[in-house]
């Protein structure tokens, strides 16, 4: 595909192409978001980084585009996917502001020289290599680039369009030569690569003795106040909030189908069953009455729901199929005709524009003369790169080869029912098409089908009778009294717990944003403000916690460390009670009877792989072994699951580095790919970064 088509058809993604090159480039990672108050921030702003704004103006039609690029990669959007586009329109907001600053200190540019050789150079930019190289030699044509710039600057539209794709390319060499300095700063010494050559191959065998946790019961262990400030002040970089986060607990009253409601949908159904057997219009009685709309041409198997598609297509033409229930919906068909067609079709057109000739009757004429001459000896591309509107011209009209599905309707009727070297005139919403058919590959059955499909819904009483249910909960639940109040009703509660502002799901809601955006305007205890409809229940819910942005302090991670805390008391009382059993022991043997333990042994573990068979990582002790000397008893460890003593046996040693070049390489790869996503965050972390999202979406 030429760059005009591209142009035409995606230029409104080009800038967020521009973004999702940022975040793969840098491994930005997760969104940056900042405390609140957000009311105290402007009614437009989105945010800022280093008091530079984004405003909602700015910010909006790319969260549009990208939620757009989203529903053309996977047929539809969800709340989900509208939290993923805001995420990646933010973090590619950040990194063009951030980099921006970093290129400008550093003193980066992109001259205009580097820019032309980029596009039409001997080393052109991967853009260019995309929509103008040839897919199996990867060459690219320069004439036809050339030809695209100079005649793409006449038109105002596309000049604007080709601007895009020139920043884009220039973005693009600026974060190369940025993410080259970068790692061409990194330098691994051979000390360094001899260490880790050592530390991932050589080999300790010990044994232990250990004193589980598990063994002491959780009842008899209260941990004091000095006991949770102990290990809060041991841990508190664990405590790092990068994200204000709120909680809450909910009721939801469900608005799925009643056995009621499916008799009904299914008396309905039956009743359209039997007036679509005898409609006159299939496709327009199909259309009418199918909650899903399936395009009325011929279809190749697969497409359906596969509790159908198998059963359809071995239908002759003129059978009825239907009702059939599967995945939540209704199915009715008729087969209107089967034949077996080309799988895939190559082809080439000249697209004419009606409105530049007077109307599509003229278009037509205009076609057919067309068509005439090429049956005459005419050179069909020469024709195309002359008349044709369409970007394909540039490489004599060709379109490539597609299966079906991926042209309009009346385009696709005439490739795939014609024979290879028809030439066919057609019109379509595009304009009149004059359509080579170069080659068809493969055949297949195929099936013109009238499609009704009916999901299975709840009735406006269903509805009704659970939103009366909600609103009566919320008008008697009180702040201090959720959880008693559901209990009493017999409502379970739902829990989400630590929330981010633009998170686009919660456990057991399928679309909470509004809930969400609610939350982070209601005070700690609050019911929240309304009754909030999801797509299969009503929601009450009420605020539980805030965590903010930064270090959480002890009261606030209380509840989380408690089990930690316990092993810690636990861990000092086993490790007395392990130091007791150390006293006058010559041997891990001794030690294990005075503990009524026995001896585990363990094989070739290495420094670069804690982990002990059958239990679980333990740093601390194998840490502690790889720093011992063989034959001795150690002191007690306290690990993450238990008090260990233990004695090694010996080491295996592994022979010397042999290609220290090599390790060295091999290590400085891993490094840089490090380096880029850690230079990126501390340029965050120095920055001054406010998130408003939670305002708008």
């Amino acid at each position: 595909m030429g760059l005009m088509t591209f142009l035409r058809n995606r230029a409104g993604y080009i800038l967020i192409g521009a973004i999702g090159f940022a975040i793969v480039a840098f491994l930005v990672g997760d969104a940056i978001n900042v405390g609140k108050p957000f009311w105290a921030e402007s009614q437009k702003v989105v945010g800022s980084v280093d008091g530079e704004e984004i405003s909602i103006e700015q910010f909006g039609p790319k969260v549009d585009q990208s939620l757009a690029q989203f529903k053309q990669q996977y047929g539809s959007s969800n709340a989900q996917m509208q939290a993923m586009a805001v995420d990646n329109v933010w973090q590619g907001e950040i990194a063009g502001i951030l980099l921006g600053k970093e290129y400008s200190r550093l003193g980066l540019t992109v001259s205009s020289d580097e820019l032309a050789d980029l596009i039409n150079g001997n080393n052109p930019s991967p853009i260019i290599v995309q929509y103008f190289g040839n897919p199996q030699t990867g060459q690219v044509d320069k004439a036809q680039v050339l030809r695209t710039f100079k005649e793409g600057y006449k038109d105002p539209k596309v000049a604007t369009q080709l601007r895009a794709v020139e920043d884009e390319i220039e973005r693009q060499a600026l974060q190369k030569k940025y993410a080259n300095l970068i790692t061409n700063s990194i330098y691994v010494t051979t000390l360094e690569a001899n260490d880790e050559h050592q530390n991932r191959n050589k080999l300790a065998s010990f044994k232990y003795v250990s004193l589980d946790y598990a063994s002491v019961p959780d009842a008899t262990v209260k941990p004091t106040d000095a006991d949770y400030s102990d290990y809060y002040n041991e841990n508190k970089k664990r405590f790092e909030n990068p994200s204000e986060t709120r909680s809450f607990e909910y009721v939801s009253f469900s608005v799925n189908p009643t056995k009621e409601d499916s008799a009904a949908v299914k008396a309905q159904v039956d009743k359209l069953a039997a007036d679509f057997k005898t409609a006159g219009n299939d496709s327009l009685f199909a259309a009418v009455n199918s909650d899903v709309k399936v395009p009325y041409t011929y279809m190749s198997k697969g497409k359906l729901d596969p509790a159908v598609d198998s059963v359809v297509f071995n239908l002759p033409a003129g059978s009825f199929y239907g009702p059939r229930f599967s995945g939540n919906s209704y199915k009715l068909i008729k087969v209107i005709d089967t034949r077996f067609s080309p799988d895939s079709v190559k082809a080439s057109h000249i697209l004419i524009d009606p409105s530049k000739l007077g109307g599509v009757d003229k278009a037509k004429k205009l076609a057919d003369s067309l068509k005439g001459l090429v049956q005459n000896g005419a050179s069909f591309a020469e024709l195309a790169a002359k008349y044709s509107i369409d970007g394909s011209k540039d490489k004599g009209g060709d379109l490539g080869t597609f299966g079906r599905g991926q042209m309009v309707p009346v385009f696709e009727d005439a490739v795939f029912n014609g024979k290879a070297g028809d030439l066919k005139v057609v019109a379509s919403q595009f304009g009149v098409h004059l359509i080579k058919i170069e080659k068809q590959v493969g055949s297949s059955k195929v099936a013109k089908l009238a499609y009704i499909e009916k999901g299975l819904v709840s009735s406006n009483k269903t509805r009704d009778a659970a939103y009366k249910k909600a609103s009566s909960f919320m008008n008697e639940v009180k702040s201090n009294n959720f959880a008693e109040l559901a209990q009493k009703k017999g409502y379970t509660i739902g829990v989400a717990d630590k929330v981010t502002p633009t998170q686009g799901f919660a456990p057991g809601l399928d679309n909470p944003r509004q809930l969400i955006r609610d939350a982070y305007a209601a005070d700690k205890g609050e019911i929240l403000k309304e009754v909030y409809q999801m797509d299969n229940a009503y929601v009450v819910a009420r605020l539980t916690d805030i965590k903010p942005k930064g270090t959480l302090s002890l009261e606030a991670v209380k509840k989380d460390i408690e089990p930690m805390v316990r092993n810690a008391v636990k861990a000092k009382m086993l490790i007395e009670k392990a130091n007791k059993a150390l006293q006058g022991a010559s041997s891990l043997e001794q030690v294990a009877q005075k503990l009524g333990k026995t001896v585990t042994p363990v094989e070739n573990i290495v420094f670069a792989n804690p982990i002990l068979p059958g239990a679980s990582q333990e740093n601390k002790l194998v840490g502690a072994v790889f720093g011992a000397q063989p034959g001795k008893l150690s002191k007690a460890i306290d690990g993450s699951q238990a008090v260990y003593v233990f004695s090694v046996n010996g080491f295996s040693k592994p022979a010397p580095l042999a290609n220290t070049y090599k390790q060295k390489e091999a290590m400085m790869q891993m490094a840089a790919q490090r380096s880029l996503g850690a230079a990126f965050q501390a340029l965050q972390d120095r920055s001054e970064i406010k998130d408003n999202r939670v305002k708008f979406y």
